[in-house]
């Protein structure tokens, strides 16, 4: 879905926070930053 990329792109460039993605985004958005390797805060996830 585009929509969920812009909402990435958004949290990467620290314009929006996972809480501010509308609930029904959320699922798709984290697991497109996990797929990446990143959190939810857009930072990269601990090992």
């Amino acid at each position: 879905m585009a929509i969920v990329t812009v909402y990435v792109t958004l949290i990467l460039a620290g314009r929006r926070t996972f809480d501010q993605v509308p609930a029904t985004l959320q699922p798709a958005v984290e697991a497109d930053l996990a797929s990446t390797g990143l959190g939810t805060d857009g930072q990269p996830l601990g090992d």
